[in-house]
């Protein structure tokens, strides 16, 4: 696994002072009221989006001006409303973004959660599956024909030279790793900093073929729309400097973002230290970049080819109008 240096200045975002503009108001004394906002991210809580649940706990948002009210759910649902303007900000995936601007809805990816593709393939290791030429043949779970998971997985069969096809796919929603453990199939597409670490903890010798290896696409970000980007650009700035702030702690000292996650994640006092640890750390070697919340270009070119290959998009979008790092610290 690759793992390039966490190079953040700490001191430097600490002292840099947002200013929210446009929909702040300010009370008599002169002092910025705060702004009530959701943030809505997939899945469930979980040990994953422990650097929001740091910023929280710090009061990164807080000091930024925000009163941040944490949403779990879909991420379409999420993109839609903010293409409407009924939202400000979510969590969502790259390919959302070009799917959602294809019908008109103007959003826009403003900072980049993860660094690597979070998406690959896990095998039995006596099954030998170690690069994507091996999947020739082979039954693969996947949650479902949607998703990052279903266009990191028609990524890497395109690097390895095959088609839909040339394997077997089986919806299995997300039970990858009982699928895996009871033979219902040989192979699975995972997230990266979940399901191997659960077979390993179960005592299973696994191999896994990572995207990020074999193409560089465009992974879970913050997102915004075109509306507030004109108006409250700095607001946007402001959210920004906050998210990443929790990302640098967490990755700096990852056991006091630990015993913060308790406080958001139901049960996780309860549940395996070292397994939820361990998800934790993966989940960590995922962020590590240059610079926290950058997206390559080039990552974007790759994702809008992928789409365009599979008929989810008809015709390409314009790229400058999908992501932007120009609010990035």
């Amino acid at each position: 696994m690759k793992v390039r240096p966490l190079l953040i200045l700490i001191s430097l975002l600490m002292v840099l002072s947002p200013v929210l503009t446009a929909c702040q108001t300010t009370s008599p004394a002169g002092e910025a009221e705060v702004i009530s906002t959701r943030l809505t991210m997939g899945f469930i809580p979980n040990i994953q989006f422990a650097p929001i649940y740091v910023a929280l706990e710090k009061g990164y948002f807080r000091d930024a001006g925000f009163d941040v009210q944490l949403e779990y759910g879909s991420e379409t649902d999420a993109i839609a409303l903010i293409g409407a303007g009924e939202q400000t900000f979510a969590i969502a995936s790259g390919e959302q973004i070009l799917l959602a601007r294809a019908q008109g809805l103007p959003v826009v990816y403003v900072a980049a959660w993860y660094d690597d593709y979070p998406v690959g393939v896990v095998s039995l290791s006596e099954a030998r599956i170690r690069v994507p030429e091996n999947l020739a043949g082979a039954t693969i779970g996947l949650p479902g024909l949607y998703g990052a998971s279903y266009i990191g997985f028609i990524a890497l069969l395109n690097a390895g030279g095959l088609t839909e096809n040339d394997v077997t796919m089986l919806s299995i929603g997300f039970n990858q790793v009982e699928a895996i453990a009871t033979g219902q199939v040989g192979s699975a597409v995972v997230y990266l900093a979940n399901e191997p670490v659960v077979l390993r903890s179960k005592g299973y010798e696994v191999d896994v073929i990572r995207v990020t290896d074999y193409m560089q696409l465009v992974s879970n970000g913050l997102v915004t729309n075109e509306d507030t980007l004109e108006k409250n650009p700095e607001m946007v700035r402001a959210f920004i400097e906050a998210m990443l702030k929790g990302i640098a702690d967490t990755a700096n000292n990852p056991v006091e973002a630990y015993e913060i996650s308790k406080n958001y994640v139901e049960n996780l006092a309860e549940a395996d230290t070292d397994l939820q640890r361990e998800i934790l750390a993966q989940s960590i070697a995922l962020w590590q970049t240059d610079r926290l919340g950058y997206t390559e270009p080039a990552g974007w070119i790759n994702m809008q080819q992928v789409l365009l290959s599979m008929c989810l998009l008809s015709e390409p979008q314009d790229l400058d109008q999908a992501f932007t790092n120009a609010l990035l610290p």
